[in-house]
This record gives C-alpha cells, sequence and structure tokens, in this order.
C-alpha cells in the first residue's frame, strides 16, 4: 500500500511524538529516545560528539564521531561508512530498537545500518565517552553488547587498538577513506602482520604490501630509523609467543599535546597533532616519505639508499636481472645471484674440491628484509650464524639485541641503507665474492703505506727544523697535552679538588677530569697569545694538541661572582645533552679556586662577531642566515621537549651561538638554564640573563618558562634578519630598539627594509617577511600569545597560515631602567660570549 504524501507526514509526526528527543549534551542515548538530524551526543568531559553529518557540498549524510572543541571538522570515525544516507533525508533517526540494537532509519523506516549484535537482553542504552568510545551495553549489568572500537575507520586516537587475534578470528585494521570528502572505505589499510614478531604494514587492497614498518622488538619498529621515530614514542604493541595475538595501541606523546594517527585516501599513514597556536593539525610523522619506503621498490636482492642516485643497487653478489625496465626507472624485478653458494655446487653434483665454505658479509646500518623466519630465544649469535650455515636455503642471518636470531630462506625483499640507526645484516656469499676483496684492499693498502712513509718522512723533517727554532719548553708542554693524558684517572679527585670546601661528587659527571698544571702549561700559563675571547665569567683559551681535536678552555674569573652555580649547572646537568646545535663540553678542572670547562673549539667564534661587523656581515649570506635560524629553533626544540632534562636556556642571544667551520650554529653558555616540567612556570627573586633578550614577565617579575626562551630567540631571529643589535636608537630615535622600528615596518607592509642590506636579495623576499612574521609572533609582551618551540619549527620548515602578531608594548626596557635596578644583581657582564647576569648594557 502507497500512503500519499500527509499520511506519511502524520505517521511521522506520530513518532517523533512517541520517542522523545535527546536532552542537550547528554552522552546517553536510552530505548525511551531517538537522536534526530540536528541533535548530538556529547561525552561527559564534553571532548567528543556523534551525530549526522555531511562533508563540504556532498549529497551523502553520515552518522560520525568528532571533537567538540576542535573548529575544523575532522571526523574520527563513520557508522555507515558504506550506506549513506541521502543529505535530503530530514526525517532520519538513531534508535535503539526493539531487539536492543542500535539502527539508523531513514524516513521511509527502512534501517540503512545496525549494530546487528546477538543479544541475550533488550535493556540496552548507548553512551559516547570521553576516550571516544561509542558502546551499546546492558543498563543493567553494564557490560558492553557492541564498541566502536572494535569497527576502526581510517583514526587512530589513544586508547585504540589494531591488530590480531588468531583464536578469535578478530582483526582490526585502520581503512582509508576512498576520498577526502567520501568515506566509503578505499584501497588502503594499516595494520599488524600475522607473524612473530609482527611487523607493521600498510597494504593495498588488504594484501599487497605497500608499506613496511619492520619487526616489532618490544620498544620500536626497527624498520623506522630513530630520527622518524616520533612515531613510535606514542606506541606499544603486545604479542604473545604462541602468535595468538598481537594488539598495537596508541598514546599521545606529552599529555599537553593531542595527536592523532590517520591513514590517508592516498596510502599516507600520518601523525598529525593539534597546534592550538595556529588553531590548525600539523603533521608530524608521515610513512611512506620517500621512494625507498615504498614496498618493493628496488625489487629482490635490491637496496634502496634515498640519498643515492638512482636509489635502487643490487645486493653484493648480485646483479640485475636482464630487463630494460631498470633503464626505465622501474627497478622492480630485483637482482639475481652471479655465483652460486658453495651447497649449491655441492647439490648439483660437481665436487667443490679445494673450494672454501661460504663466508657472511656484515651490511651494517639496514632495513632488514621482509619474510623472515624467527628463531626465538634459544639460538646465540653464533648459533644463529651456524644454523644459517648448515641450511643451504638460508641466504642471510641477524640477531637484533632485543629479537635474536632471524635467519631468511628466501629471495631479500625491502631492503634499504638508512643513514644511521639501522640493524647489521649478515648477507651469504660465496668465498671467492670477498677473497677477491681482500686481494684489491692488500695492493690499495701496500701502496697507501710506501706513499704515507714516504710524505710523512718528508714532513717529518721539515716540522722537526721548524721545532728546533722554537723555545726549548714547547717541546714539554706539547708532549704533556691534556687531552693525551693517563697518569690520573678521570673519575679521581684530590684534596685540592674542592668547590666552596667541598668535594665534586665522584658519580656526578661523565666528564674527564682534567689536571691544572696540564692546562696551564697548554696555554703558555694561560697567556695572552692563546686567548680567543673574555666574558663575565673569564677568558677563554685555544688550546691545541697534538692528538685529538681543538679545543677551548674557559677559565673562571676568579673576581666573577656569579660563576659556581653556573659551573655546577654546565658540568653537572649540560654534559648529559647531546644536539648537534648544542656546545659540547668535554672536560672540567677544579684546583682551588681555579674552575675551567673544556669546550668543543668553534672556529668561527660567536655569530655576534660576524652578524653586527659591516665588514664581515656579508660572510653570512641570507641562506646561511637562514640555516641559522633552522639550527638555532632546533636546538631550542631540543632542549625544551626532546632532552633527558628538559632545560630553559635564559640567556639566548648572538653571543652564546657559536659556529663551527661550517657555520653550523651551536647554542652556547648554559650556567644560566635550568630544568622544568613541561607547561610548569618557574619564580626566581634573581633576575640573571641580558637586557633586550629578556621576556617581559622575566625582566619584570622573575617569572620564566620555555616561552622565555622563545622570546629571546625571536629577538634573536630578527637581529640575524637585520644584521643590527636590538638594543640602540633607531628611525631619528623614535624608536628605542629593533622590535620597535620591526613592528613599525611590518604594518607599513615595509618588512623588506629590515633585511641587512649588504645581503639583499629579492629572490629570498618571501622567506624574510615570514621570518620577520615568525620573529613578531615571538617576542608578543603575553607568554600565552607566544608559540611553542615546536610551532616555531614547523612555521619555519612549511608554507602554513601564520597568525597575526599582536602589537608589543616596547616599554618594559625602559621601565626596568629605573624602577628594578636595585633588585638586580650587580655583577658586571663584559663581552657576549659568556652567560650574562641581568645588568644594564
Amino acid at each position: 500500500m502507497v500512503w500519499p504524501r500527509w499520511e506519511t507526514f502524520l505517521f511521522l509526526m506520530f513518532r517523533m511524538m512517541l520517542l522523545p528527543q535527546v536532552n542537550a549534551e547528554t552522552d546517553t542515548l536510552t530505548q525511551s529516545q531517538q537522536l534526530s538530524l540536528n541533535q548530538t551526543l556529547v561525552s561527559a568531559g564534553k571532548i567528543f560528539k556523534l551525530g549526522f553529518f555531511s562533508l563540504g557540498n556532498s549529497s551523502r549524510l553520515y552518522l560520525g564521531l568528532w571533537f567538540k572543541n576542535i573548529p575544523s571538522q575532522r571526523i574520527l570515525w563513520v557508522a555507515n561508512r558504506e550506506d549513506p544516507l541521502p543529505a535530503s533525508d530530514s526525517a532520519v533517526i538513531l534508535k535503539i530498537a526493539t531487539d536492543g540494537n542500535l539502527k539508523i532509519v531513514n524516513g521511509n523506516l527502512n534501517t540503512i545500518w545496525s549494530t546487528s549484535a546477538s543479544l541475550q537482553s533488550n535493556n540496552t542504552i548507548v553512551v559516547l565517552t570521553d576516550k571516544w568510545e561509542f558502546i551499546l551495553k546492558d543498563s543493567v549489568s553494564g557490560i558492553s553488547l557492541w564498541d566502536s572500537f572494535k569497527y576502526p575507520c581510517d583514526t587512530l586516537l589513544s586508547g585504540m587498538n589494531i591488530g590480531y587475534s588468531t583464536r578469535t578470528g578478530e582483526k582490526f585494521v585502520l581503512s582509508s577513506w576512498q576520498a577526502e570528502d567520501d568515506p566509503s572505505p578505499g584501497k588502503f589499510a594499516t595494520g599488524l602482520s600475522v607473524e612473530m614478531p609482527p611487523q607493521g604494514f600498510t597494504w593495498t587492497n588488504y594484501s599487497r604490501p605497500y608499506w613496511r614498518g619492520g619487526p616489532w622488538d618490544g620498544g620500536d619498529f626497527i624498520g623506522i630509523p630513530d630520527d622518524d621515530k616520533g612515531f613510535a614514542s606514542g606506541i606499544d604493541v603486545i604479542s604473545n609467543k604462541q602468535q595468538e595475538s598481537a594488539f598495537l595501541s596508541f598514546n599521545n606523546f606529552y599529555d599537553s599535546d593531542l595527536v592523532i594517527m590517520v591513514l590517508k585516501p592516498s596510502g599516507l599513514l600520518q601523525m598529525m597533532v593539534w597546534v592550538e597556536e595556529l588553531n590548525a593539525w600539523k603533521g608530524s610523522w608521515v610513512a611512506p616519505e620517500n621512494p625507498c619506503d615504498v614496498y618493493r621498490t628496488c625489487g629482490p636482492n635490491g637496496v634502496c639508499d634515498k640519498n643515492k642516485s638512482p636509489v635502487c643497487d643490487c645486493l653484493r653478489g648480485f646483479a640485475l636481472k636482464p630487463t630494460k625496465e631498470w633503464n626505465r626507472g622501474n627497478w622492480t624485478d630485483g637482482c639475481v645471484r652471479q655465483t652460486k653458494l658453495l651447497c649449491e655446487i655441492s647439490t648439483s653434483g660437481i665436487a667443490p674440491k679445494a673450494l672454501k665454505n661460504d663466508t657472511f658479509l656484515q651490511l651494517t646500518e639496514m632495513k632488514l628484509p621482509d619474510h623472515y623466519t624467527y628463531l626465538r630465544d634459544q639460538y646465540s649469535v653464533q648459533n644463529c650464524k651456524e644454523w644459517c650455515l648448515n641450511n643451504c636455503s638460508c641466504v642471510a642471518y641477524a640477531y637484533p639485541d632485543t629479537i635474536n636470531c632471524m635467519v631468511w630462506t628466501s629471495e631479500l625483499m625491502d631492503v634499504q641503507q638508512f643513514p644511521s640507526d639501522g640493524m647489521d645484516l649478515f648477507l651469504r656469499l660465496p668465498y671467492s665474492e670477498l677473497d677477491e676483496d681482500k686481494r684489491k684492499k692488500k695492493l690499495v693498502i701496500g701502496f697507501t703505506t710506501v706513499s704515507s712513509i714516504l710524505i710523512l718522512g718528508i714532513f717529518g723533517c721539515i716540522f722537526c727544523r721548524w721545532k728546533a727554532n722554537q723555545r726549548g719548553y714547547r717541546k714539554n708542554r706539547i708532549k704533556d697535552l691534556i687531552l693525551a693524558d693517563k697518569g690520573q684517572s678521570s673519575r679521581e679527585m684530590s684534596t685540592d679538588n674542592l668547590w666552596e670546601g667541598q668535594a665534586l661528587p665522584n658519580d656526578s659527571s661523565e666528564l674527564p677530569l682534567l689536571d691544572f698544571a696540564k692546562l696551564a702549561t697548554a696555554t703558555d700559563n694561560f697567556s695572552e697569545i692563546n686567548k680567543i675571547g673574555a666574558g663575565g665569567f673569564g677568558p677563554v683559551y685555544k688550546v691545541i694538541p697534538i692528538y685529538g681535536q681543538l679545543i677551548a678552555v674557559k677559565r673562571l674569573s676568579s673576581y666573577s661572582g656569579q660563576g659556581i652555580e653556573e659551573f655546577k649547572n654546565e658540568v653537572l646537568l649540560i654534559s648529559k645533552l647531546q644536539h648537534r646545535n648544542l656546545v659540547r663540553i668535554l672536560a672540567y678542572c677544579v684546583h682551588g679556586k681555579e674552575k675551567l670547562r673544556v669546550y668543543e673549539y668553534m672556529a668561527k667564534r660567536s655569530l655576534d662577531t660576524l652578524l653586527f661587523d659591516p665588514k664581515q656581515s656579508h660572510q653570512l649570506p641570507w641562506p646561511k642566515r637562514f640555516d641559522m635560524i633552522h639550527g638555532i629553533a632546533r636546538g631550542l626544540l631540543y632542549l625544551h621537549r626532546d632532552s633527558c632534562l628538559l632545560l630553559i636556556h635564559r640567556d639566548l642571544k648572538a653571543s652564546n651561538v657559536l659556529l663551527d667551520d661550517d657555520m653550523t650554529p651551536k647554542i652556547s653558555d648554559f650556567g644560566l638554564a635550568r630544568t622544568f616540567q613541561v607547561t610548569h612556570e618557574l619564580n626566581t627573586q634573581r633576575i640573571a640573563g641580558t637586557f633586550g633578550y629578556m621576556s617581559p614577565e622575566y625582566a619584570m617579575g622573575g617569572v620564566f618558562s620555555e616561552k622565555s626562551d622563545v622570546y629571546s630567540f625571536g629577538v634573536l631571529l630578527l637581529e640575524i634578519v637585520s644584521g643590527r643589535r636590538n638594543r640602540g636608537i633607531y628611525d631619528h630615535e623614535r624608536h628605542l630598539n629593533l622590535l620597535s622600528y620591526a613592528w613599525q615596518l611590518w604594518t607599513e607592509s615595509k618588512g623588506l627594509d629590515l633585511m641587512d642590506k649588504s645581503i639583499s636579495d629579492s629572490r629570498s623576499s618571501t622567506t624574510v617577511l615570514r621570518c620577520i612574521h615568525i620573529g613578531l609572533l615571538c617576542v608578543q609582551d603575553h607568554a600565552a600569545d607566544r608559540p611553542l618551540m615546536s610551532s616555531v619549527v614547523l612555521m619555519l620548515s612549511s608554507e602554513m597560515d601564520l597568525p597575526q602578531p599582536k602589537q608589543p608594548t616596547f616599554i618594559f626596557q625602559r621601565r626596568l631602567n629605573s624602577s628594578t635596578q636595585s633588585q638586580i644583581s650587580k655583577v658586571p657582564s663584559v663581552n657576549d660570549i659568556t652567560v650574562s647576569v641581568a645588568e644594564g648594557r
């Protein structure tokens, strides 16, 4: 029977009267309620929303789940992704049916989607939790009867699992959308492989590998280099040795960060972080990232190296298959073995006679191949090697410390050469392959040795003649250099090695303790000839050892009343930090009242010596300055978020950025640095630092946080762009500092006028303006308005839209000179190389 339209309308009105609508912002749907088109469920903590939605101009309607308080609606889960409704169906409802299941019913009363659970109870309710779990459960017992976590879509959030259980037959994978505006299942899926140990995979059509993360070793997927393991720091995999189940769970990196993992329609697996300052989602890790990450790029027995061109080559002992595809850039056919293994010759009926047994070539920093056999814990390294040697089908073995014996008995697939952080792979080869290598190496070594002896003999004679003309005491000075000293233990303390009456704790530092007498000798008793700089903490000397590297020795001045705590900081804390954009401290010396630190030598001195010198600044073209800005930002990000200590530097400035031979910037002078906890502010009554770089909240009230360093970075960034110091008078005394002048030029759309005239280049205008924009964001008055260093690094390395900065007041420095001078330590700072204590400059 076909009902007239008015009768259908009356029926729908009657149905809506019988089933009350849900209350505003409830997290629960009962059997007496229904959810209509313009209504939503909201989790108890106001974190997630569930309701009907359409994407853009799409004509399709879905039931989905998203964040409540994030402006950009990123859909996290979709119920009816395979059965969309027409967007014109305004009568659609979500309700609990009489059988206890949750159903989507359209305007024609047809069930579009259902939980379809086999239920023993019809006393069911539906709850949306703060863990973004959508659960159908018994209202009496509270037992979960259906759970959205068992039906993942393209997004993985904290608390959710993907993986498998062979015992129950369950398999949970992420499934990509068909397109950005089409949530129907796409062709890519991400999950764990059913093997021991399990691997992370992205597949096409649920079966063909597209990307492989490698085996799980208990803490990481070892097919992902450490540089990319921001991914793995939020990942955990639980599996059992019976290979019955393995489940990957995901947790946020930091409690303050909101992180999700999304499988894109293109097959890219991406970590995304919500950056509140930018009001946007930003990618933090992605796979595959380069052609070598794509499965089978170089085919069987090929090896891929992203830093070479072409990226594909054959493993040692293998050659290209006879195919024209390689010349066309298609390497998927791979390589074949050139010389048979000894066991293959034996089994073919040919007597090996005097042939030697197969051997193994050690390949380092490798992504281990796919299709391994895991021999579990009972095999030692030697047993693993012997097992492979005694099995003719075995072509390679590996012994990762956390996994142990792995062997390969088929073609080696998806092998990649990493720059670092890879594993050792032992490749089985005929002995003749390596024997030929040894003969070549002997010839090269022999020729090199003879040549070296002749050259060294000539230069030795010249050097000895030159030495004979030097003062005699210099012979003993150079022979006794500190870096070759073997006489004193690096952990040993004498009665002279006292610090304000207390010995430095023996286990407080991993740094060597050096002998003062030898340091004095190596610097000609700290002569002016070897002096390369001086600061508030004392002079710095250059030492040229016969063995080892150039070093710099900083001697704490006896008149410096500020150095004890700072000295402790660098010796006890900063020695634990390792980053290419931080200066390394190599050793220390404590002898009575003498306190010295030894650093790696920075050939180009401090940044300010070049940046603010009109005769030298041309050595810093804009590309080099931009690289320096990047490097300094990465160094600060390491201190704030990635180091083991989490440090606030508190005195970042141009004179505390040193440059090596390659002009790589390295942050130095950590005497004022303080450890902190993420999101915590600290307070001090001792204001220490350098005016012009100090944030308003620190200079005026002693409050500092990681945002204090962000402010200093912003000042330094604008100095690097302009080649001018922040302190000074600009534009006929209208501006007391560089920040005020930069703001005026920015608001007048004259930002390029700030650029150092010695490096003026119209091709760099876009990046210069972007850097000025970022600098002004960093020097905003209120700490809450400034971005985190993680956001700054993203801003510098991408073309994302930037928020508009707020106008700084630029008056705190003048007020400080008159109102807070009496509160500040009177110890002077006389140069820009070392840490300064707050004193008007």
